[in-house]
Parts: C-alpha cells; structure tokens; sequence
C-alpha cells in the first residue's frame, strides 16, 4: 500500500497496487499494520456502501465535529465519483481548504479522511458505489454538514448535481455554522 500524504493535514491517497495475472487481479484495501505504520488513525469499527443509481448524484458534505468524530477511508468500487474532503478543524493550518479526487475501481485508490474534516462526493456514472469504512460506528444526531456549493470553500465540482436530499439541499453555509 501506498500513502501520499495530501495538502489537507492527516489527509492520504492511498494506492493498493494490484497483483495481475490471467484470472484478474488482487488487490489489499485495508491492513491495519501498514495504517499503524503511516501513524494513520482507522480502527475498521464500521463498513457501509452507498449505492448511487443515477448519474450527477450528490452526497455530502457531512461531516462529525473532530472531537467525537470518526475518521474515513473511502473508495469507489463500481462507476466513478468525484470525491471530497473539506478540512474543518478550526485550528488547522489548512482549515477550510479542500481536495477533490475521482475515484473508480480501476485506480485502485481511496481516500483517508482525518477526524474533524467534511466529506461529500458527486456521482460521474450510472451505478456508482462508494464504500467506506469507518473508525467509530453510527451515532444518529451528531452528524453535521455544509453545504456543497458554499462559496467561502468554492469546490470545482466536475459536473452541476441533478440529484440530492433535501437533507442536503437544505445544509447551512459554512459561515453560519460552528465546526468545534
């Protein structure tokens, strides 16, 4: 496994290589010694999938406050997605910056989301998972968000969503909102 770190503090892309041969090819997503290693916090507490059926599907961006939050690793494993992580942590020195990635099976690659940051993806095709893996299982009422198109972030979204919640239609702009 791979860890780049990225301009997002605590934040990694992570490249499984894969071994090929006639049958296809095998991939290590997850080896808790290599993440001890990169002093990369995720305790796999939880495991979920979201399943998106159509296209220019929005999710995000949501995010727990850092000091009871849960760290990410997510990865695309059917479709593609344009993913994203925001930094929330007020006293971080990349605090309201972001990064955005595509994801698909065929890169092999996932992103790490430290505590304390926001998290959202768009759907590039039909039928696009994305799976996570979480170091703190679900906790109804403490999740927050922002919302995706708030212009004191200005993500460069790839494509304009047609399809999202009205949980997060509805999300608050960053500025009306307390990350602690």
């Amino acid at each position: 496994m791979q860890f780049t770190p990225l301009d997002i503090a605590g934040a990694y892309r992570i490249f499984s290589p894969p071994v090929e041969d006639e049958r296809g090819h095998f991939a290590r997503y997850y080896h808790k010694d290599s993440f001890q290693e990169q002093g990369v916090e995720l305790t796999d507490a939880q495991t979920s999938l979201s399943h998106n059926a159509k296209s220019r599907t929005l999710r995000g961006l949501h995010y727990i406050p850092e000091d009871i939050g849960e760290a990410k690793l997510v990865r695309c494993t059917a479709g593609q997605v344009y993913d994203v992580l925001v930094d929330l942590r007020q006293s971080s020195p990349t605090y309201k910056h972001y990064f955005g990635m595509l994801l698909s099976p065929q890169s092999h690659e996932a992103l790490y989301i430290p505590r304390g940051c926001a998290h959202g993806f768009i759907t590039l095709a039909e039928n696009s998972d994305v799976m996570y893996q979480f170091s703190m299982p679900y906790r109804p009422g403490v999740e927050r968000g922002v919302r995706w198109d708030d212009p004191e972030i200005d993500i460069q979204w790839p494509e304009e969503p047609l399809y999202m919640s009205d949980k997060d239609r509805e999300l608050p702009l960053l500025v009306n909102v307390n990350t602690e």
